[in-house]
């Protein structure tokens, strides 16, 4: 697996995380892989052979060619079927609302077509240009030219819902709600339905997605199994609410982590945030 990530255009470098590149050579046999929400939307381009994403044990669909993978809320799989080639964007939880005018809560745990989200002209063109580019670099540049005209006609990310992501961060997840606007119910509501709007989870959903993600890279880099210690590093309370929240985002329990062939590509997009 060859796992690459390269940085956005200095415009774009707040709201957007990262583009990536991903290529895996075409395999008689891939096994299923278990992809791990971690508060981030994407839109990818499928540039290789096609790839499916399961909707139950046996059902399955084929992933747009071109698309906005919204919030994921819980772990869902995906099998290539040949050969694996894929440019993407990762936008920071509140990243993408300043680039579109659809809800992002209806973005939520499914692909959709850059097609519904920016109109068929311009996402074709945008799709015609990534396809025939001749390199990375070249799909790099074609991106930032198409997102830094699409944010000079937009409105900018809701300060609140941008300090109050910017402090979870910061924390690693660790910072309640109530630490940071105190315990006034309007307030927080308030605050939670902007959440919805710009990011299209609860504060408190994402601040766990978060900590998680601390946790699964203190796992991933300590390669220990010392679950008390990784728990604690991660300023959980104690060792069971890291396995419920582990269990809750991954699907396993920290054992079967290791074991699972299934968490290859998430181990790689963990091991290189």
């Amino acid at each position: 697996m060859d796992y690459q990530t390269f940085s956005p255009h200095p415009d774009l470098s707040s709201l957007i995380k990262c583009y990536w590149t991903l290529e895996i050579p075409k395999a008689s046999f891939y096994p299923r892989q278990r992809i791990v929400p971690d508060g981030c939307m994407e839109m990818a381009f499928i540039l290789g052979d096609e790839i499916k994403r399961y909707t139950s044990e046996n059902d399955y669909i084929l992933q747009p060619r071109s698309c906005l993978i919204g919030q994921i809320t819980e772990p869902f799989f995906i099998e290539p079927i040949g050969f694996v080639k894929t440019f993407a964007v990762r936008f920071y939880p509140y990243g993408l609302i300043p680039f579109v005018n659809v809800s992002i809560e209806s973005l939520t745990n499914k692909e959709t077509p850059i097609q519904n989200i920016f109109g068929n002209d311009l996402a074709s063109a945008l799709e015609e240009k990534i396809i025939k580019a001749t390199d990375t670099e070249d799909r790099i540049q074609i991106m930032d030219e198409f997102l830094l005209n699409l944010l000079h006609k937009k409105s900018t990310v809701d300060q609140i819902v941008k300090s109050a992501i910017d402090t979870l961060m910061n924390s690693r997840g660790t910072v309640t709600i109530s630490t940071m606007i105190g315990n006034d119910k309007n307030i927080r509501r308030k605050l939670e339905r902007k959440f919805l709007k710009t990011v299209g989870l609860s504060p408190k959903k994402l601040g766990k997605m978060i900590r998680i993600q601390t946790a699964l890279q203190l796992f991933l880099d300590q390669k220990s199994n010392n679950l008390t210690q990784i728990a604690y590093e991660s300023d959980y309370f104690d060792q069971s609410h890291f396995i419920k929240d582990f269990k809750e985002f991954t699907g396993l329990s920290p054992k079967q982590f290791w074991k699972d062939e299934g968490m290859l590509l998430s181990t790689l997009f963990y091991k290189n945030t």
